[in-house]
């Protein structure tokens, strides 16, 4: 499903903010309220945000004042303020941001079914209610996803999309290509109470809130012990003004509702301040604080070490539920505690699942089984964790825990590429920056790899990430700018050679793909015997959107894989699809949860090797027979045509300049 006109309803700062990232991606958006006023406010706010961004490019030198004005005009206009639903009959994606209580939401979905076209796809920015609910009051409860963005959105880079009962595949591969499309970041979960990213927040939260009140500590003490200790972005006080106390009143009584209150524990003291109307950041900063100083009574003496422990340990905990529950992997939940929670860890802050393989899960096991000796069953060790720590997996000092670390051979630290052998089998591990971008150093690299694992002995090698969270985002298009007019035919060559000799060589191959495999890592997890995917990955082969195509077999090996039809569709188009339709379509041979990855991959590697050398070489060698050869040749001959053309370089441009492009068939 394509995306060519979009709407809000809801015009608040929020609606307005969901309103202008969507406009800034250059589609036409519809925002809705039921009075001018209220339309006026949201439109208001979008404008806001787009002066700021340009002013921030004025001041780096990108834009010009003149330049800046006609960029926030430009995107005005194409936010259009209504206050009734005349422009929603050609819209293709709604995301509705009214209040949250279920009947307001119910009716907006009730008109939105029947205002517009039967392949519109319906969102909803509830931060914790029913999708599956909301989809009943439909004719399409198929259609019906949530679309969850985070306060403020236009800052904040994560999405949830949250699958409801009756959601359909195809809808939640279209809200994450949506997503993805206005610049977000956005991971995938089952519907529950909460969803991943506030579930867990409050998990820990509800603890700093239990301590506070039953101890009478100091608020502004908790916040500076919290941010100082980095198990919060910011101080959790602070944040719940920021985010409004009745928006976080509102998840948090949901959450107790579901779960019980030992569980989550709803503070007394923001009850009140919400009941007196004093909100936070959208009262003129009346709430947990005001003008600076704390609202809540307290001023007893915090135990930062102590506090930041219940928060942490209470995290993970939900994290590990969720992951028990299926209702997100852990690549998801990681990703959407960095994007949504800001525990960034280049800001020296870690999401649970990280920060437990960084501590080592049995000194982790160990913490919970005293806490919850001290607290309760609110923090008895899960069982996924109790199963890793008994399997040896103890995270990065083991070198596997709930991600994989490298353990290169002696002489491979450092490199683009690190080869790390265990007898028969091998791994290559993909190095190269926070993109594992396909560049030239690599492709020479991987040969290198190849070549000495080939001469020790190995059987077998698996393409695996050091990145815990994607496998590789494409080709370095910076590398491309710098190729002759030609397309760069001696880099293309040799990356077909080591494409060749993945395919054919007498070694088996199993990629091991952990979450985005676009354009050149989707050619390279393709040219390998065996694909394993993670259940969060992605495949992609995006290379139309910069105006050239797919150059390291992605042309020829696609539809050998999925089909004639699915590969022009994916050549053609340009968007992702998710694993479970990957693997349905042939792309890869199995789908494992995203923590058993490499153990499957090692598994398969370990069982290939056994097999008879010669016998595998020849099946290769012959199973890669045919028009092969001769389809790479077009390939390459039509890769450096379009790629001398003018097309290609406004494609690549455009990319590296953060714009649409502008196609000029030349």
């Amino acid at each position: 499903m394509f995306v060519f006109k979009a709407a809000v309803v809801g015009a608040g700062t929020m609606g307005g903010q969901i309103a202008q990232t969507i406009a800034a991606a250059g589609l036409p958006v519809v925002l809705k309220d039921v009075t001018d006023e209220l339309v006026r406010t949201g439109l208001a706010a979008a404008r806001s945000v787009t002066e700021a961004q340009t002013a921030q490019l004025v001041e780096r030198g990108r834009l010009t004042n003149e330049q800046a004005r006609a960029q926030v005009d430009e995107l005005t206009r194409r936010i259009e303020g209504t206050t009734s639903y005349e422009a929603f009959g050609d819209v293709d994606f709604v995301i509705e941001a009214v209040p949250e209580r279920m009947e307001i939401k119910q009716a907006v979905f009730a008109e939105l079914d029947a205002v517009t076209p039967g392949h519109a796809i319906l969102a909803s920015n509830t931060s914790s209610l029913s999708i599956t609910e909301l989809g009943d009051v439909t004719l399409r409860p198929e259609n019906v996803v949530g679309f969850h963005y985070f306060y403020p959105a236009a800052v904040m880079p994560l999405v949830e999309v949250v699958e409801g009962d009756e959601t359909s595949r195809e809808t939640v591969t279209a809200a994450v290509n949506f997503a993805q499309l206005i610049k977000k970041q956005p991971i995938t979960c089952a519907e529950v109470p909460g969803f991943v990213v506030n579930r867990i927040l409050m998990a820990g939260l509800s603890e700093v809130w239990r301590a506070q009140e039953e101890r009478a500590l100091s608020v502004g003490a908790i916040d500076q012990a919290l941010t100082a200790r980095k198990v919060s972005a910011m101080g959790p006080f602070a944040l719940t003004d920021l985010l409004g106390l009745d928006t976080v009143l509102d998840v948090a009584e949901h959450l107790r509702d579901s779960y019980g209150d030992d569980r989550f524990y709803v503070h007394g003291g923001i009850r009140r301040l919400v009941a007196d109307g004093r909100l936070g950041a959208k009262t003129r900063g009346e709430g947990v604080y005001t003008a600076g100083e704390p609202s809540l009574p307290g001023d007893g003496e915090v135990d930062a070490d102590e506090l930041a422990e219940l928060l942490s340990l209470r995290s993970l905990h939900e994290a590990c539920v969720l992951l028990e529950e299926d209702v997100a992997q852990v690549r998801d939940i990681d990703t959407g505690m960095i994007a949504g929670a800001g525990l960034d860890p280049r800001r020296g802050l870690m999401p649970p699942f990280l920060r437990a393989d960084a501590l080592g899960l049995d000194t982790v096991l160990e913490r919970l089984e005293a806490a919850a000796e001290r607290h309760g069953e609110r923090f008895a060790p899960p069982v996924v964790l109790r199963r890793l720590v008994a399997q040896g997996r103890l995270g990065a000092k083991s070198g596997l825990g709930f991600y994989p670390y490298p353990r290169p051979d002696a002489g491979q630290e450092g490199g683009v590429v690190q080869l790390e052998t265990r007898g028969a089998v091998a791994i290559a591990w993909l190095a190269n920056g926070q993109m594992n971008a396909i560049a030239p150093a690599v492709v020479d690299a991987l040969r290198a790899a190849w070549e000495r694992a080939a001469q020790a002995g190995v059987r077998a090698l698996v393409i695996a990430s050091s990145n815990p969270l994607l496998f590789s985002a494409g080709a370095d298009i910076k590398a491309f700018t710098q190729l002759d007019a030609d397309g760069g035919r001696g880099l293309v060559e040799a990356g077909h050679a080591l494409m060749r000799q993945l395919a054919e060589g007498p070694l088996v191959t199993i990629a091991a793909v952990n979450g985005l495999a676009f354009g050149g890592g989707c050619e390279l997890a393709m040219a390998c015997d065996v694909r394993l995917a993670a259940r969060s990955a992605m495949f992609g082969q995006p290379e139309i959107k910069l105006g050239i195509l797919p150059g390291f077999g992605g042309t020829q090996r696609l539809p050998r894989l999925v089909g004639v039809n699915k590969a022009l569709e994916m050549n053609l188009v340009g968007d992702a699809i998710l694993a479970d339709e990957a693997y349905e379509f042939g792309l890869v041979n199995r789908v494992v949860a995203d923590h058993e990855l490499f153990e499957a991959a090692l598994a398969w590697a370990r069982r290939l090797a056994a097999q008879a050398p010669l016998a595998a070489a020849e099946i290769k060698r012959v199973s890669a027979t045919g028009d092969l050869e001769h389809g790479i040749e077009e390939e390459k001959t039509a890769f450096a045509q379009v790629f001398a053309s003018q097309d290609a370089r406004e494609g690549i441009g455009a990319f590296l300049e953060k714009r649409s492009p502008a196609w000029q068939a030349r």
